[in-house]
Formats: C-alpha cells, structure tokens, sequence
C-alpha cells in the first residue's frame, strides 16, 4: 500500500480525476499509465491495458497520422499535436452513452497532445494526452451556421427571398470581368412590374406583397443556368444576369420571361394592358471580347425597359 504524506494526494488520484485522457507508453509502445478517463471511453479496463501493447490492444483501429506522429515521437523525441480539425478521431475513443438507433456509436471528436520524456534507463517514453472536443466543435459549427444565416440575410431581399441588389452589385463586376476574360456574351435582363403602383392602391400591400414574392418566384424558376444572377434591384424591378446568350437567344429568354408571368393570371383590373398581371422587359447583350463599362451596360438594359414601358408594356425590347 502506498503511504501518503500528510496532505498531499497520491498520484493516482490526481490523473484519475482529470477530464481528459492520460497514457504513457514505453519505447515498446507498452502502456505504463492508464487514467479512468481512458477506461471510461475506450472500454479497456485498467488491468486490461496496463503492460499491453498499445498498438496492438487497439488491434488497427488506429488512424495512420496517429501511428505517424506517435513513431516519431518515441523514435526521435519529436513533440507532436493532433488537432480535431485535422485528425478528427485518431482513436477508437467513445462517449459513455449509447445510442439507441441501433446505429455504431460514433467516435468521440479528439485533440491530441505527444510529449516524449526520457526514461531513467535512458530510452524515450511518451506521454499521450487526449481531450474530448466534440463540444468545441459544435460550437464552431453553430458558429459558423449563425454567421453564415447572418451572411445570407445580408444579401438577401427580406421580402421576396432571393438576391438583393447589394448581392447583385457584388457580383455583377466579377460577372463582368469574367466574361471578358473568357470573350464570352453577357446578358443583363432589367424587369418591371407594369402598373404596380395602380395594382397596390387597388388591392392593397398585403396583396401587393403577396404578388411581389409570386412574381420573384416565377422569374428564377425560369434561369436556366446556376451561374445566373438574379435578384430584386428594388421596389417592383428585378434583374437577371446570365452569360452565354446571344442576342436573339437573350430576346428568346425575356420572352420566356414575359410569359411565364403573364400564366400566372394574377388578376389586375387596374392595368391599362391586360387584365393580369405583366412585366416589361429590356434587355441588353455584351458582344464577346467588347470592352464595355458595367455602368454603360446597366444604362443599356434600363434604357431597353423604358422603351418596352413607352411602347405599350408587357414587352420585351432587346439590344446590344
């Protein structure tokens, strides 16, 4: 029985009541210490594991860096850490509870601390410390998901939930310098609703808001490529940008556009055009290799809508 000296601890007591695990192995790689942290999540009870081999007690449930780091560090006297975000769960290490899916429980989320101390006999020992960081790395996750929401908040119009026109303008000078580099087209579609004001003082801004969002709806189900950008410029505009159209393929698009709202039949009793809802379209195209101002091209397309409006509405005008 070990004596202990008037207030002091043994040792034992010490390790064994750490919140994290502690192993030492020899330069056999047989295990010396075996704290009840280990004993807890590796269900290798203490006489099971003290002068066993490490490597072989875990029978290749060890992950490879694990097996790399901890020959280094016997061989050479070569300090190493194992972070979570790297070596996620280098050993076969669980958490107490069990799951009752049926489900294989899943290793614990380990950060892993080498130290070699050199033995009295004058070979090299290693002491392994493991913590769990499964909680840590939630964290970062929930982090990471709160400040990506936030993010998309930033871009996103709060009322129609697509793109606002601070994540057009963001991306509409990159869209423009890639089409440059690539001496390929570039189409900007610029859309108004016609007559909204009359169809709000008519039926109201619920039903106004109600329309906005249905309208929006309707215009990205019809892009036909991931690339396209498309977003609500602001109050009853939207705005397509989308690469790879010619001329008379962009004016095929605004078309399509056009009449994929006007199928909507969203009634509209005050519009001096139709008794449904419609949109107008201008449309402008950027030849491929032509240096043009994002500016110009944006003045283009809103010029293209004024005379879609000043022509009757619930048409499409195409340029370039």
């Amino acid at each position: 029985m070990t004596s202990i000296v008037p207030g002091r601890f043994a040792a034992e007591d010490v390790y064994d009541n750490l919140n994290f695990g502690l192993v030492m192995l020899d330069k056999d790689f047989n295990i010396l210490l075996w704290n009840q942290w280990m004993v807890r999540h590796s269900r290798v009870p203490a006489e099971g594991a003290l002068n066993a081999n490490f490597i072989a007690l875990f029978n290749q449930q060890l992950a490879p860096g694990f097996l790399r780091a901890l020959s280094n560090t016997i061989s050479y006297g070569l300090p190493a850490m194992l972070s979570s975000a790297l070596h996620r769960s280098p050993l076969p290490l669980y958490h107490v509870y069990v799951p009752n899916d049926g489900e294989p429980p899943a290793r614990m989320v380990q950060s892993v601390v080498m130290t070699p101390i050199a033995a009295p006999d004058g070979s090299r020992s290693c002491l392994i410390q493991i913590s769990d960081s499964s909680h840590s790395v939630k964290r970062e996750k929930i982090l990471m998901s709160h400040s990506e929401a936030l993010k998309r908040q930033v871009v996103t119009d709060g009322l129609t939930g697509v793109n606002n026109r601070r994540f057009f303008d963001e991306n509409y000078t990159l869209a423009l310098q890639q089409a440059m580099r690539n001496h390929s087209t570039l189409s900007l579609f610029m859309i108004d609703i016609d007559f909204f004001k009359q169809y709000n003082d008519h039926y109201g801004h619920v039903a106004g808001d109600r329309v906005l969002k249905r309208v929006a709806e309707t215009l990205k189900e019809q892009l036909a490529s991931p690339t396209d950008v498309f977003a609500r410029y602001g109050g009853e505009e939207f705005i397509i940008l989308s690469g790879g159209l010619e001329k008379d393929q962009a004016a095929e698009f605004g078309e399509r556009l056009r009449e994929s709202v006007s199928a909507l039949g969203e009634p509209h009793d005050k519009s001096l055009v139709n008794r449904c809802m419609t949109i107008s379209v201008g449309v402008c195209t950027r030849a491929p290799g032509e240096e043009v101002d994002g500016r110009n091209l944006l003045a283009t397309a809103d010029a293209a809508l004024y005379r879609a409006k000043l022509g009757g509405r619930n048409k499409v005008v195409s340029t370039d």
